[in-house]
């Protein structure tokens, strides 16, 4: 609590004569202090198998994401029921489709992608992931998906659904990689209209970089493990891009379309935020 608001300073006004008010502006205190400090323990909820962590949209702006790997259908649904309960819209990457299938029998609105391998879970209606038309680029604060080959869908559907989640708009630009440069030459107006940029690449992994020098904004590369015998698993474009010499390039993990994807929901998120409160 840095400041303290005309709210505030009413309810302490009120407090100096009034019991009721008195114990309205403890609780207050006690909720903010619980808040900046990230113990309340309602913000922690222990179940059988997991301790889940509803109190990080508060602190973080989106809730905790559930890497569904090794994890059955059942711990997953009960991970699940614990964040809507809370009011909170489930997200669960790298889950077996056998598994999905399970978990949204329990569940009325869900939004599984087998090719990113995730599930998007509401107490809503939820939709499917749909790009930005052209028309709309220009006006929309957005983020540009952009792949190096066809065999980097998967990671890339990935980074998709995390910005559809976090409720950020998106466009996607398929099968670009510098081995066809005049490919990127004819999407760099499109392209330009984004604010932050997601470039999934393997192989050498020279993509991400080729794109940043055309960009005035953040261009996050992420390395897929596709490639012949000296791409390593992906080792070989992960260091290209964290080599590179282009400055607006952040490199994250192999095979990581979800980090990928979040940061530049976070980009554009902040700049959505921003420009709501210059208008306020």
């Amino acid at each position: 609590m840095n400041r303290l608001t005309p709210a505030l300073l009413e309810l302490v006004a009120k407090a100096l004569d009034d019991d009721a008010s008195r114990e309205e502006l403890m609780k207050y205190l006690e909720s903010a202090k619980n808040s900046s400090t990230g113990h309340s323990p309602a913000q922690i909820h222990r179940i059988d198998g997991a301790t889940v962590d509803l109190g990080r949209e508060a602190r973080c702006g989106f809730g905790e994401v559930i890497f569904g790997e090794g994890k059955s259908a059942e711990l997953v649904s009960r991970i699940i029921q614990t964040q809507l309960d809370q009011g909170q819209s489930a997200f669960v990457t790298r889950i077996d489709s056998g598994v999905a299938f399970q978990v949204r029998q329990s569940f009325s609105h869900t939004q599984h992608n087998p090719v990113a391998r995730t599930l998007r879970v509401s107490a809503s209606e939820i939709g499917v992931s749909q790009p930005l038309e052209r028309d709309q680029l220009e006006q929309t604060f957005h983020a540009a998906v952009v792949t190096a080959g066809s065999t980097d869908l998967a990671v890339a559907e990935e980074a998709i659904e995390t910005l559809v989640w976090m409720g950020t708009a998106f466009q996607r630009f398929d099968d670009i990689g510098v081995a066809g440069p005049q490919r990127l030459a004819a999407v760099l107006p499109e392209l330009r209209t984004a604010s932050a940029v997601v470039v999934v690449a393997g192989m050498e992994g020279a993509l991400p970089a080729v794109v940043a020098g055309h960009l005035p904004v953040p261009v996050f590369a992420v390395p897929t493990s596709v490639g012949y015998g000296a791409s390593l698993g992906g080792l070989t474009p992960l260091m290209g891009m964290l080599s590179t010499c282009t400055a607006n390039v952040a490199a994250v993990n192999i095979d990581a379309g979800f980090k990928g994807g979040y940061m530049a929901g976070m980009v554009i998120q902040q700049l959505v935020k921003y420009c709501q409160q210059t208008k306020n």
